[in-house]
């Protein structure tokens, strides 16, 4: 940018110093064929600058040549013998500003064989006398002449060495980059391959019932692996290296993700937390599923630290645009809050509200950074609506493609019938929940069209029952428990009752009130809309099935012993045939011998890597007329790890600590033809 604003600077001083030219050779009656050519010169030198052709270091010599040109047609004149030093002046300035030496070389020799010319025609034309004063002049003019000379030459010395240093500087950083991309590589996989090993060893402890104390080990190990990951997010959003990994994805699973999440923690201070659902959302989305799932897991946690009474709101809806939509995520809380100096650090990184030694939230303090670096580079964007000790509410926006418009939640044939929500006005400590309880509520029955009223006590119901045609009853555990009596009477007609309670709730005997998990959230009222009575597994769409890969022969290729303990164990749950290697030469001598249906890799292994090893087993499969299906089962997930594995060659890629999820869609995908039947587990 800066050449090109000084090669444009030159070409205007030069094409002043032009015109002056051509002003003179009318005034002093010099030769005029040169003022068409001083024209045409210049308009040429515009016509290069503008097109940026040919390319710059052509254009150098030509402006050069234009200069040197105009230069010598001036100072052949007699009349030009003092004024050749201040042209020569001008020339040398203005063309250091292109930081050529060879240019500026030439100008000044030039200058001199000008200044010989000139000295020829003052004494064959005798038209200048030789006295003190105008030897005085001329010795000034020749020696400023050389002063700027070499002032230009130190300014372009200097200029190069600084571009020669800011280049090194280049390579150095990029070195740094590509060092650093090493070593968060290394990084990941020396801390999380410990990790996954507490996790899976927690996990096998937990099957033998050993009691509590293995529990407590695998949420610290998860809880380790998540803020070993943030530590990975935080750089790359810092060094602005995020790749996404796009894939299809149900736009329930997010929702279901977030009640789930928040069912298997602790809730110590009985935050409520309502779920809000738009059932407009499209079903299918395509965008990076993991990276909005990480920024729905930091906003809840955020909300989670901060919010001491009260309750959480969490909103998913979604706004038509040209590329898809764009899907809204917003968390509002009734937490401390943030004044206005604190909502502008949390997007520079490295911000907790409370830093003490003894404070009593927990993080370290990336999680808003992160979300901001995924929002942005995904095309959205982050808004902050916060005051101090009034709560929060952060919202996400992020473009993504639709994959199937369909609503995410509807209900077969329309709502029949009246829909009476029971809530209490005196429930919740905190008022702003019951709003959060109503705002739901009021937007599920909009999206679905149905009809929608309040009844906050036993006459309420019982009035609306004699003018309108009730045929649903919603309410919490609370209300229930008030009048148990009732509302078990009531369910054993034709109208159906469901209760939102706490999980291990039970309603009494002979009763046919449908209970839904806490937190409530728009699944599973769509599914007692549409099934009524005979509604199964409403908790979440999640089915408690998994897949059973029964008599699949599978080799598990890891360097480090405890990581093969594990993944057997895991693998042989789903009656998998295991076997092991713990090198790439292993795995290739096995594979010799041997027929296996899935292969194990491990990324980062001595002697030869689990890319290598990947490539040698392809081949060696082609040699050998079997079939080799490669999984990459690494700790190495930094950004844009699946995909560099995926174009080296790899079948699938399942991280580490090991996401049951992702291990079975990935084994459905490798294997499909394989799964033999279905039974208890779980699976997604």
């Amino acid at each position: 940018m800066e050449r090109s604003r000084n090669e444009k600077f030159v070409v205007f001083i030069t094409s002043i110093a032009g015109l002056g030219l051509a002003l003179e050779t009318v005034l002093m009656d010099w030769e005029w064929w040169a003022i068409p050519l001083i024209a045409a010169g210049t308009i040429a030198l515009w016509i290069m600058n503008l097109r940026e052709k040919p390319d710059v270091n052509t254009r150098v010599v030509c402006f050069y040549l234009y200069a040197m040109l105009t230069f010598f047609f001036h100072g052949v004149h007699e009349t030009g013998f003092f004024d050749v030093s201040i042209v020569a002046t001008l020339g040398l300035v203005v063309y250091s500003f292109l930081y050529k030496k060879y240019v500026i070389h030439l100008l000044f020799t030039e200058y001199f064989l000008i200044m010989f010319i000139q000295f020829y025609f003052a004494i064959t034309a005798k038209n200048i006398v030789f006295d003190t004063l105008a030897v005085s002049r001329l010795v000034l003019h020749v020696a400023i002449v050389v002063v700027i000379y070499f002032c230009c030459l130190r300014k372009i010395t200097d200029r190069l060495s600084k571009e020669r240093s800011e280049e090194e500087k280049d390579i150095r950083l990029e070195s740094y980059e590509t060092d650093m991309e090493d070593f968060l590589s290394n990084i990941s996989h020396e801390l999380r391959t410990p990790v996954n090993v507490v996790n899976g060893m927690s996990d096998l402890l937990l099957k033998r019932d050993v009691g509590y104390e293995a529990d407590a080990i695998k949420r610290a190990g998860i809880r380790l692996a998540s803020q070993i990951e943030d530590i990975q997010d935080y750089t790359e959003c810092k060094r602005g290296k995020i790749l996404l990994e796009e894939e299809d994805y149900m736009t329930t699973s997010l929702i279901t993700d977030v009640v789930m999440s928040f069912r298997r923690g602790e809730n110590e201070r009985e935050l409520e937390l309502v779920v809000d659902l738009d059932p407009r959302v499209p079903a299918m989305l395509r965008g990076d599923i993991k990276k909005i799932r990480k920024i729905f897991r930091h906003l809840l946690e955020n909300a989670q630290k901060f919010t001491y009474k009260g309750g959480i709101l969490v909103r998913m809806y979604s706004e038509k645009t040209d590329y898809g939509v764009n899907l809204c995520i917003e968390i509002t809380d009734t937490g401390i809050g943030m004044d206005r100096k604190t909502i502008e650090s949390v997007s520079e990184g490295m911000y907790q509200a409370n830093k003490k030694r003894n404070r009593n939230s927990g993080g370290i303090g990336l999680g808003l950074f992160i979300v901001y670096g995924f929002a942005h580079r995904m095309g959205g964007f982050v808004k902050i609506e916060s005051r101090k000790n009034s709560g929060s509410t952060i919202r996400v926006t992020l473009p993504q493609k639709v994959v199937n418009d369909a609503a995410c939640l509807e209900v077969t044939g329309g709502v029949k019938g009246d829909l009476l929500f029971h809530v209490r006005s005196n429930k919740y400590k905190v008022p702003a929940v019951r709003e959060f309880y109503r705002t739901m509520a009021v937007n599920l029955a909009t999206g679905i069209h149905a009809s929608l009223y309040a009844a906050e006590t036993i006459s309420d119901i019982e009035r609306l029952q004699k003018k309108l045609n009730v045929r649903y009853i919603f309410m919490g555990q609370e209300e229930y428990e008030d009048n148990p009596k009732f509302f078990d009477e009531v369910s054993k007609g034709n109208i159906v009752v469901g209760v939102s309670a706490l999980p291990g709730f039970k309603p009494n005997p002979g009763s046919r009130v449908m209970i839904m998990p806490k937190p409530l959230y728009a699944y599973p009222v769509i599914k007692i809309l549409n099934e009524g009575l005979e509604a199964k597994n409403i908790e979440s769409p999640v089915t408690n099935i998994r897949p059973v890969f029964r008599g699949i022969r599978a080799l598990v290729v890891d360097d480090e012993p405890m990581n093969l303990v594990v993944a057997s164990g895991l693998f042989r749950d789903y009656e998998m045939i295991v076997d092991t290697a713990g090198s790439g030469k292993e795995a290739i001598l096995k594979f010799q011998v041997n027929d296996y249906d899935v292969i194990f890799m491990d990324h980062m292994m001595p002697e030869m890597d689990g890319v290598e090893a990947m490539h040698i087993l392809k081949k060696m499969s082609v040699e050998l007329h079997k079939k080799a299906v490669v999984v990459a089962l690494t700790a190495n997930v930094v950004s844009g790890a699946k995909e560099m594995f995926m174009q080296e060659g790899f079948d699938g890629f399942i991280s580490k600590p090991i996401y049951i999820p992702d291990f079975e869609r990935t084994m459905l995908k490798v294997l499909p033809g394989f799964v033999n039947e279905q039974e208890g587990g779980k699976a997604e």
